[in-house]
């Protein structure tokens, strides 16, 4: 099993709109990254367990666990001129852009925000916590995962 923080706009979609959809499940659509594409179309798989972390919003931080329900898939969001992350170039005899389908597990008993995050040396070599990093899916290690999950129930920062 691999573990994964997946990073999502609150205003764009939050883990309360994963929560409402039916089944607690959706497709994870609008990646226009290439390293971000390549884990979800090459490494990501069933059953891997992802950490959902509201970004671009104050304060930032893991609000919640899901899981990989399905493997890498053409986004065909990508091949609709009226959706918002159309992509011309893309083709869906060759695409080029690729998603997962992920269900909530549950939301955590409370944000785990990233300046706690930056306060623990164990979690140090942890993606998002590197400067510069701006990837919305990084690989979790089983250690980085543990502890953070450790962290939900003490107070917070």
């Amino acid at each position: 099993m691999n573990y994964w923080l997946m990073k999502s706009e609150p205003e764009a979609f939050s883990i309360d709109d994963l929560a409402q959809r039916p089944e607690q499940t959706e497709h994870w659509d609008g990646v226009r990254n290439y390293q971000a594409r390549n884990m979800m179309r090459d490494e990501m798989r069933l059953g891997d367990q992802v950490l959902f972390y509201h970004s671009n919003c104050k304060p930032p931080g893991i609000v919640g666990i899901a899981q990989v329900l399905r493997e890498g898939y053409p986004d065909f969001t990508a091949f609709d001129p009226r959706d918002k992350h159309f992509d011309e170039k893309s083709d869906p005899q060759q695409p080029r852009w690729f998603m997962v389908d992920v269900q909530l597990v549950r939301k955590l008993k409370r944000l785990i925000s990233l300046e706690e995050l930056r306060l623990h040396e164990q979690l140090e070599g942890m993606k998002i916590l590197q400067r510069g990093n701006r990837l919305s899916i990084t690989p979790v290690s089983r250690a980085h995962w543990e502890f953070i999950l450790g962290l939900e129930g003490e107070n917070s920062v």
